[in-house]
């Protein structure tokens, strides 16, 4: 049976599971922390099957809410923290949500949405709030221990081209897994190189998708200790990985630009032979960056391309990443790729096509959801990435292009179908298109083109203004463009491709 939180607490109780600024934390303390805390969710009414959301910075009590849920067999939905309060209620209701946890300065701005949705129990782990209990009260009693049987249920919320975010139930728990799940679990583990006890790892990806919650549910279930860093830092994260003798670290292409843009006196400073393996993934990767990281840290870096939906997909070792420039990798133990044309026949390796896979997790329905349409999950389960690629000789992924309209921004997933619903309540605009361009730190950032109804008058300023009510600042438009008339088909079908492709001339790749 795979280790639990309860096992390391068991077996070395002192040894330091959880650096988090200051503060330390035991293995001991985390699981006590934890049976606490499950205690007072069960009394206020948390039972398995719930769903509570989460919304913290990376932190250590992140960390003991989901092994709180994990002793109830209640589900943890990650929320962004940089949610407007609408955005954040949608995610509560859509989701089922029975409780919320949140470490906002001003909890008070959600006061009136639980109340409105009957969330039983609403906590605030740092500020005084109405209508919000603290997190010392809710873990004031003490009892008898709670075993888990696994991790908690993992819920992300992502989206589609239809606007509104969507739940993705994160696979399966480890108790329900089949063997083809587990096998394919470590075979993405061992990408890079296998995770041991004796690893240090520093998580400085947020809690609300797939990666920050993976490392520190992967970090609890071997043992590994896990330093928490709240918000990026590019020298910051050299000094953490010196002082902790970090052996893993995984970051998003932009977090890597700000590591290369550093002073070389600045890298000079920091030793790490610690070091082991750092990864890359969430976004497309420059083979200028590639080269760079690879001269500053060693060939020990790998790459990762997946998604929500799908789970990982490929990976490209360190000892390839020179070799197989511009490639994502091979694919993991159970996972197929097809690469279709638009009518569905399947393409040739090095032909250029529709990338659908197949891997052992691929979602079947996003939460609370029928079933998904042949459209995007066909009847032998292969699902449509809305990445356009092709598979060389030797079975590498290379991806070109992206069929679908998401941005990835900093490594973050936008839809512009949620932005241009936003932009299309606005009575001025007349219909809207939002776009990808590149950015030299970002990789991607919003662009907006709005076409206005006759005779009505908005400015760019105007609208970007109007955006800041109901997107988080990562969604809103950088920048908005008044046209007189969006690219159309003969059928009417906007040509987004078209006001991409003059930003996108001469880059090394269109996404």
């Amino acid at each position: 049976m795979p280790a639990t939180l309860e096992h390391w607490a068991a077996r070395k109780p002192d040894a330091i599971a959880i650096v988090d600024g200051d503060r330390r934390y035991s293995w001991r303390a985390v699981d006590d922390a934890a049976n606490r805390l499950a205690r007072g969710l069960a009394r206020r009414g948390i039972a398995a099957g719930d769903v509570v959301a989460v919304r913290t910075q990376i932190r250590a009590e992140w960390a003991i809410i989901a092994a709180a849920l994990a002793k109830l067999d209640a589900s943890l939905v990650g929320v962004n923290w940089r949610l407007t309060p609408s955005e954040v209620k949608y995610v509560l209701e859509d989701s089922g949500a029975r409780g919320f946890l949140c470490d906002d300065q001003n909890p008070a701005l959600f006061a009136g949405i639980v109340s409105q949705l009957g969330i039983k129990v609403c906590v605030s782990l740092d500020a005084v709030a109405l209508g919000f209990e603290s997190l010392a009260s809710v873990m004031s009693e003490a009892g008898e221990p709670i075993y888990s049987e696994g991790d908690a249920n993992l819920i992300v919320y992502t989206s589609g081209t239809t606007g509104q975010p969507k739940g993705v139930a994160m696979g399966q728990s480890r108790k329900q897994a089949d063997p083809r799940v587990l096998e394919y679990v470590r075979d993405v583990q061992s990408g890079s190189r296998v995770y041991q006890e004796d690893d240090v790892i520093l998580v400085s990806m947020p809690m609300h998708h797939g990666s920050g919650p993976g490392q520190v549910r992967t970090g609890l279930r071997i043992g590994a200790q896990l330093v928490l860093q709240r918000r990026f830092d590019p020298e910051a994260t050299l000094a953490l990985m010196q002082e902790f003798a970090v052996t893993r670290w995984t970051g998003v292409p932009t977090m890597y630009k700000r590591l290369a843009a550093l002073p070389p006196a600045v890298l000079a400073r920091y030793d790490l032979p610690s070091l082991r393996a750092i990864t890359v993934g969430a976004a497309p990767v420059t083979s200028t960056l590639k080269a760079w990281i690879v001269a500053q840290f060693g060939n020990i870096l790998g790459e990762s391309y997946g998604s929500t939906e799908m789970g990982i997909v490929s990976s490209l070792a360190a000892d390839m990443q020179l070799a197989k420039p511009g490639s994502s990798g091979l694919p993991h133990k159970h996972v197929d790729i097809q690469v279709r044309d638009a009518q569905g026949n399947l393409l040739a390796p090095g032909e250029v096509g529709e990338l659908w896979i197949k891997t052992p997790v691929v979602i079947r329905q996003y939460l609370n959801r029928p079933a998904l349409g042949p459209d995007v999950l066909d009847a032998n389960g292969y699902f449509a990435s809305g990445d356009m690629g092709r598979v060389d000789e030797e079975g590498y992924l290379y991806i070109t292009d992206r069929s679908k309209d998401m941005i990835i921004s900093g490594g973050v997933n936008i839809y512009p179908a949620e932005i241009e619903a936003v932009l299309l309540e606005h009575p001025a605009i007349l219909d809207a298109a939002v776009v990808g361009v590149p950015d030299a730190e970002f990789g991607e950032s919003v662009k907006a083109f709005c076409e206005l109804k006759p005779g009505a008058c908005a400015s760019g300023d105007e609208l970007l203004l109007y955006c800041s009510r109901d997107l988080a600042s990562y969604k809103r438009p950088k920048s908005i463009d008044i046209v007189d008339e969006l690219p159309r088909n003969a059928m009417g079908k906007l040509l987004k491709r078209e006001l991409r492709e003059p930003f996108w001339k001469n880059q090394e790749r269109n996404v």
